[in-house]
């Protein structure tokens, strides 16, 4: 009497050159048999963890990129307030539509200040912002007429300021604000529903 291992198969006598080596299984012969529930659920947990890795991984990137912007702004603007005060001489911020820049106050006039840590920037591709003072919503500067909105000063004092900025459809935003002391600080906003 043969044993059958499991019901979907047979084993029959070996014949031919691997006679010498037992039994071989012989193949469903009702055809294939599918497959098991099991193996479809791991199909489609893997699946679900690869598009859930996607949407954080697309939808992060925008987010860090906010993140990136505003932790570099508060940092320049630091910087700038620090040169002011050891320079001994203004540093003003123009915060424009595209980017912003720093000024150095030479007299009566405003100046680029030179070096590669205050040239001017960029902002990314999407990114709006709102600058307020004294609780009023400022204009972005004029090309034409770039008078910084932001000053820091020699004294080691600040105009009082708070920006808020935004990319593209990240339900979150960053506020950076200012005192008159010169202290910055910044914190993420989640979007209200």
């Amino acid at each position: 009497m043969t044993a059958h291992p499991h019901p979907s198969r047979r084993v029959t006598p070996a014949s031919g050159p691997r006679a010498s080596q037992g039994f071989t299984l012989i193949a469903n012969p009702r055809g294939p048999r599918g497959f098991t529930l099991v193996e479809i659920l791991v199909v489609v947990v893997i699946v679900g963890v690869l598009a859930l890795a996607l949407t954080i991984a697309v939808g992060g990137s925008a987010e860090r990129k906010l993140a990136n912007e505003a932790e570099r702004f508060q940092a320049l603007l630091a910087h700038a307030c620090g040169e002011a005060e050891l320079g001994g001489r203004e540093i003003g911020i123009v915060l424009a539509a595209d980017g912003y820049a720093f000024r150095r106050l030479d007299g009566a006039d405003w100046h680029a200040p030179g070096g590669d840590e205050l040239r001017e920037r960029s902002w990314p591709g999407g990114l709006r912002f709102e600058l307020r003072r004294d609780g009023h919503v400022l204009e972005p500067a004029s090309p034409k007429h770039p008078t910084p909105q932001l000053v820091c000063f020699s004294s080691g004092e600040m105009t009082p300021f708070v920006l808020t900025l935004a990319l593209g459809d990240v339900p979150s935003s960053w506020r950076i604000s200012g005192n008159d002391d010169g202290v910055l600080a910044s914190e993420r906003i989640e979007a209200t529903r």
